[in-house]
């Protein structure tokens, strides 16, 4: 039943941060990318934008320049591929909706686009790790968008090295309330 594999590929889906040090086929990242740009967005807007960085000194300055301070992140280097993501906002539906409804329409549809990535990712063998503790200016630079694009977050991708530990999921019941 399709159901069933479906669910299990999301709950094999983690994190990844060990990767082993060898590229991601382009074939695997068009894939990807394929799905991301699928996806459903508010009034079709389709605010995503994605670079892909799999040069190696390219995706060491993003770790070294772009990532916030803190937490160390080393491991992103074994990375084979990082994708940025970013939005570029519509008039109409990100500015002016948001105002009238409070909801942040291109945030919304990049997750989602982000999401169909990663779990494109996981069916293809690869690990991915959303990375959100950047600087967007810096990435912005790094990988040369102008700026009426906003980046959002980073996205890892690679060959898993090992086993990835899995966490505990809150039941449902915790969190779903049925009327």
């Amino acid at each position: 039943m399709k159901t069933e594999s479906f669910l299990h590929l999301v709950k094999r889906r983690t994190s990844c941060r060990s990767y082993e040090p060898r590229p991601v086929p382009r074939e695997h990242l068009e894939r990807m990318l394929e799905t991301a740009r699928l996806a459903p967005s508010a009034c079709n807007q389709q605010p995503w934008r994605f670079a892909v960085v799999e040069a190696a000194a390219t995706r060491t300055r993003l770790i070294d320049e772009a990532f916030l301070t803190g937490i160390p992140m080393r491991w992103a280097e074994n990375a084979g591929a990082i994708v940025a993501l970013g939005m570029e906002r519509s008039v109409i539906t990100h500015k002016i909706a948001n105002k009238i409804s409070g909801v942040d329409y291109p945030l919304l549809d990049l997750g989602i686009a982000g999401e169909h990535l990663v779990l494109q990712a996981e069916e293809l063998g690869l690990g991915t790790c959303w990375i959100g503790w950047i600087k967007p200016k810096k990435v912005r630079e790094i990988v040369g968008w102008p700026r009426s694009i906003e980046p959002v977050g980073l996205i890892t991708v690679g060959w898993p090295a090992g086993a990835r530990p899995t966490r505990e999921r809150r039941a449902l019941d915790e969190i779903v309330t049925w009327l």
